[in-house]
C-alpha cells in the first residue's frame, strides 16, 4: 500500500496500518536506536520507545520531512532524553556486532583482502577513533557519528537534533579541529618517546 495512504489511515487510528508503517522502517529505527545506546538491549528499549511516541505523534505528522526522517528524529530525541537522564556518555562501539533479524552486521572498518597485517592496523585504527570520539562532549560527539559515520546530510542531522543548520555545520566543525588538534598532539607524543628512547639506546 502507498505509504502515503498508509499515514492517512494511521491518522485516522488504524492499528494496522501503523504497523505496515513500522514494519517499513523498523530496522532503520533499531539502527540508529543502536548507535546512540551502544547495545542491543538498550537500542531495543529506545526503538520500542520511540515507536509509541511515533503512534502517540502521528496525528502531528504534517509531511513537511519524510516519514523516516520524523520518525528518525523521535527516535534520536528519544535517545538523548535517555542518555541524559543517566548523567552519563554511552558511545557506540564502533567495532561492535549489530543483531538484526537477518544475523548480526560486523561494523568493522576493514577490506575483505585486507593481511593480517593491515587487519591490525585497521582495528587499532578503529580503537584510536573510539577513543578519541570518548574524550568528545556529547553534542559534538553526536553530530560527528551522524555526518562522518552515518553519512546523513547536514540538513538531515538539523531535523534529527531539531536544531538549526548553522549550529550543526558549527558543531561538526568543533568536533573536526578537535580530533586534528588530538591527532597532532598525540604524533607529538609518540615522536617525543621514540627520541628519547632513540638516545637511551
Amino acid at each position: 500500500m502507498d505509504e502515503t495512504v498508509l499515514i492517512q489511515k494511521s491518522q485516522q487510528g488504524d492499528m494496522d496500518a501503523f504497523e505496515q508503517l513500522l514494519l517499513r522502517y523498523e530496522k532503520k529505527v533499531y539502527t540508529i536506536a543502536y548507535k546512540y545506546m551502544g547495545n542491543p538491549e538498550d537500542a531495543s528499549d529506545a526503538a520500542q520507545e520511540a515507536m509509541i511516541k511515533a503512534y502517540q505523534s502521528i496525528g502531528s505528522f504534517r509531511g513537511e520531512a519524510s516519514f523516516g526522517t520524523w520518525i528518525g528524529r523521535i527516535t534520536a530525541n528519544k535517545c538523548l532524553d535517555e542518555l541524559r537522564k543517566r548523567k552519563r556518555i554511552q558511545v557506540t562501539s564502533l567495532d561492535a556486532e549489530v543483531e538484526l533479524e537477518e544475523g548480526s552486521v560486523q561494523k568493522e572498518i576493514a577490506a575483505e583482502d585486507a593481511t593480517p597485517e593491515e587487519h591490525t592496523i585497521q582495528q587499532e585504527t578503529v580503537q584510536y577513533v573510539q577513543h578519541m570520539l570518548n574524550q568528545m562532549r556529547e553534542e559534538y560527539r553526536i553530530v560527528l557519528v551522524l555526518r562522518e559515520l552515518e553519512g546523513h546530510s547536514y540538513e538531515e542531522i538539523a531535523s534529527m537534533l531539531s536544531c538549526s543548520l548553522g549550529t550543526v555545520k558549527s558543531r561538526i566543525s568543533r568536533a573536526r579541529n578537535y580530533l586534528k588538534e588530538q591527532i597532532t598532539a598525540d604524533h607529538k607524543r609518540e615522536g617525543s618517546r621514540n627520541s628519547a628512547g632513540g638516545k637511551e639506546r
